[in-house]
Parts: structure tokens; sequence; C-alpha cells
């Protein structure tokens, strides 16, 4: 049977108005003819451009002479190259930075595949209101994809209000203080195809515990001194500065809006986005929350399953995940750790669904399949719709799968509680699938969610459109499970 399906009547599309202020430049040499350039403009004329410019983008970005500030620093080379450590106004280190700038449109393309948590503030609200917090895959220039947020509130029909956006958006500071261990680092050198001699020398002139820019400056030095290292050699660094570059932690400021904040690649390990973030309200023993994410890092050419760990949306810390099981994409994680173990739902083989339990939230070692197509409607492969849900009847599961022509419709599966390896329960008809009005955008026939919430009784699933914008669909939570336990 199908259930009844309320398709609401919100729907967030991507605003192409909604742009960031990058860094920008297309190699040293025309670096420096451009430097050259500016160089040799007469201070009154650079006076008069800088005005021009940030009248036209003050308005659009927040702190601009800031932004034009840093980019001017990470050409400061070039510039150092050019002027012979000759004095600059503040106006044309401005003017510098402003060539080395680019608006880009993080939303052009498609704002898609959301996942939604409770948010930490409930204040404020009328009974039978829950504040959450809603997770979008932005797609811009380029198809590089970047995570961006909205706050709304689901009122006590059921209905959903997003909070209306800040206009000023901006990246992160990217904190470089994270202390790294020196056997943790040798121990994942030994999984890998890689000289295991020459990385082991590179190891041995960093201490037991080093910092970001240590192993940097012994990289840097080692590379100075020499400069014929053969094709392994520098891939054994590349390898090793990967390693430490997936560790990531941001702040944003206090003073923006949680919509103008934007986790955008970092990592030239992830320089082409990162990709479908499935958000989990995780609580542990002590009953503490942390908000954790899983999320496909890509490069082009590799994908990279990393998590990100926050409590308040304003600090964020990137984990690569490792082990054996952690690899392809479709990873999210229980929202508290079952008989002392973390848990997590994944798609190692590309195609079925699988649980994982770990004693290490980073490391995943073990995997026991969960379930293989079973319905026309999933045939080609199947995958998660995000965190799952705890009931008293079980852990409620949203599943995708992937039909003909390459259709993706939504189902369920209703895991048992103490041991969710155990499927109790399953949809044999789809929870959601893609309509007329929907089946038309950038992945025709396509209905995709990272995530879903419960409240009032209802299950409330907000799913992107055929990979362009998204919407929300509610179900009633009672008459799933019923169907979902029909013998």
């Amino acid at each position: 049977m199908i259930l009844p399906v309320e398709r609401k009547n919100t729907i967030v599309a991507p605003d192409n108005r909604r742009v960031i202020a990058r860094f920008f430049q297309n190699g040293d040499e025309r670096a420096k003819k451009l430097v050259e350039n500016i160089i040799l403009l007469p201070e009154k004329e650079v006076e008069q451009l800088t005005h021009q410019i940030l009248r036209e983008f003050s308005k659009r970005h927040r702190s601009i002479t800031g932004i034009f500030n840093r980019h001017f620093k990470k050409v400061g080379h070039v510039v150092e190259e050019v002027t012979a450590g000759q004095q600059l106004s503040e106006r044309r280190k401005l003017l510098i930075g402003s060539y080395f700038t680019m608006e880009y449109a993080l939303e052009s393309a498609a704002l898609f595949n959301p996942s939604v948590v409770e948010d930490f503030d409930q204040s404020g609200l009328r009974k039978g209101q829950k504040r959450v917090i809603i997770s979008f895959r932005a797609t811009g220039e380029g198809h590089i994809s970047s995570l961006v947020f909205r706050r709304a509130v689901i009122n006590e029909d059921n209905s959903i209000t997003i909070y209306e956006p800040g206009d000023q958006i901006g990246e992160a500071e990217r904190i470089k203080s994270h202390v790294y261990h020196k056997k943790v680092f040798l121990r994942v050198f030994r999984q890998m195809d890689i000289d295991q001699a020459f990385s082991e020398s590179i190891m041995e002139k960093l201490p037991d515990r080093f910092t970001y820019d240590q192993m940097r400056e012994v990289v840097d030095n080692l590379k100075r001194q020499n400069p014929n290292f053969t094709f392994e050699q520098n891939r054994v660094i590349d390898e090793i500065l990967w390693l430490a570059d997936s560790h990531t932690e941001i702040r944003f400021s206090l003073d923006t809006d949680l919509s103008e904040r934007v986790i955008f690649p970092i990592s030239r390990f992830e320089k082409n986005g990162i990709e479908d973030a499935r958000f989990t309200r995780f609580v542990n023993s002590k009953g503490e929350v942390t908000y954790y994410a899983t999320y496909t890092a890509y490069d082009g050419y590799s994908i990279l399953p990393k998590l990100i760990e926050t409590k308040d949306f304003l600090t964020f810390k990137m984990f690569p995940l490792t082990g054996k099981y952690a690899i392809d994409k479709n990873l999210v994680l229980f929202p508290r750790k079952i008989n002392n173990k973390y848990a997590m739902i994944s798609r190692i083989d590309g195609i079925n669904n699988y649980i994982m339990f770990s004693d290490n939230l980073h490391k995943w070692h073990d995997a026991k399949i969960l379930s293989e197509p079973a319905h026309p409607w999933e045939f080609v492969q199947m995958g998660n719709g995000g965190s799952p849900i705890e009931t008293d009847k079980g852990w409620l599961l949203i599943t995708h799968g992937v039909g003909p022509v390459r259709k993706y419709c939504l189902g369920a599966y209703l895991l048992d509680l103490n041991d969710p390896s155990k499927v109790i329960g399953r949809l044999n008809e789809p929870l959601l699938l893609p309509d007329e009005n929907e089946r038309s955008g950038y992945v025709p026939n396509v209905v995709y969610t990272c995530g879903a919430i419960v409240h009032n009784d209802e299950l409330i699933i907000p799913y992107a459109m055929s990979d362009y914008a998204s919407s929300f669909a509610g179900i009633n939570l009672n008459n799933l499970l019923d169907e979902l336990l029909k013998k």
C-alpha cells in the first residue's frame, strides 16, 4: 500500500544573488604581470579606483576591506618579488587584493539534498513549534558543491516557516591548531600503498606530537634540499600533506547569521565539492549534544568520506574517516551509541545497505550487510536517507532506491532497537516518488533526502527535487510504523 503523503507548500530554491568573495589567481606568472601594472598606477588613480570598488562592493560583503587585505597577503611573495621591498600605501594594497578577488554565486546551479536537525536554541517559540537547522548542498559555477544552512520553524500544524536568509555571506577563519600524533600517522601509512621507509624517514624529523605548521616546515625544507625527488617520493609527500590537510578546524564570526555561513571546499583534496552532508544530533551517555555530519569530499577524481563535528554551528572540525570500510558514499551515524558502540549505515559496495559498529568514531573496520534491493523501484542500487530516527517501535531508517530510467524514490525500514542489524519492517512500495512537478531539473526523476525529523507525530522529510531545489513532505508517523510492522 502506498501511504498518503502531504507535500508542504514550502519550496527552497537556489538564488544566484547569494555570492561569496573568494581568492582568485591564474598562476604566479600572470599574477606578477598584474601586480607590475598596478604598481605603475599613479597614487591618485589608485585612490579613485579603490573608492569606486568599495562603493560597488561594500554592501555585498561583510568587511570587504578585510577580504582584500587577506587576498593581498596570499600574493605577498609575488608583490615582494615585483617591488623588492618598496613600501606600498594601504590603498594600493587594497587595490592589489581586489584584483585577486572574485565573486562566486554559491547556489547558481542548485540548492538540494537537505538534512535537518533540531536546533540547540528552542527559545521564543509557541507550544507545538520546533526550531530546526536545515543544511543544503549548494552548487555553483564549475559544479563545485559547498555546505550552507537555513533556520526554520515547524509550526503547530506542521507547516514550515523558513527564516529569511542573510545577504552577507562569508567563509570561516581556518584554524591550523590541530595536534597530530606521530604513531597515528605511521599506523595509517602502513595501510597505504606507499614507500614505507621514505615516509618513516620524514616522520622521524617530527616530535611525537606535532602541529600542521611543524609538518609543513619539515616538508618544505626537504623539498628545498632535494629538488630532484623521484615521482614516488613526491607522491609520499603528497599523501602526508593530504592526511594532515584532511584534519581541519574552522570558525565563523559571532556576528554572522547561520544562513551567512558557508563551508566551502578548503583542502585540495575536496576542491571539487563537499557533497551530501547528513547531520545527526548525537547525544552521549551524559546527555551532552554534539552535531555530527558525514559528507563526501571530492577532488574531481576520487572521493573521501569525512566527518564534521560542531556544538554551536560556529566552530566546525573536519576529520577523515578511516578503516577498511570507511569507503564510498552514503555513510550516516546513528544519534547515540548502541551497546556501547558507535553505529553507522553505509553502502560500501555501491549497491546494498550495510551497518557498521565501532569503538572509535573515526575508524570503521567491520561491516555487515543490512539489506539488498528487493523491489523493482530499487533494483539498480539503494542507500540511506539520513540518520535513523529512534521510535518506541524501532529505528526508523529512510532509504532511497534507484529503479528504471534512473528514477530515485524514497523508502523506509524499521530496525530493531537493541540490534539494528535486524530489519524488522520494510516498505514494499515507495514512500515518496517524484511527481510531474518535481521530475524536471539538473538530474531528472529524483527525490532525495539526507535526513528527516519527527514533530507532532508526523515524519517531516526535507527533500531535493531533481537536484535543483528542495521542498518538504509529511507522513503520519503511526501510520508509517503500522505499515512497516505489517506481516
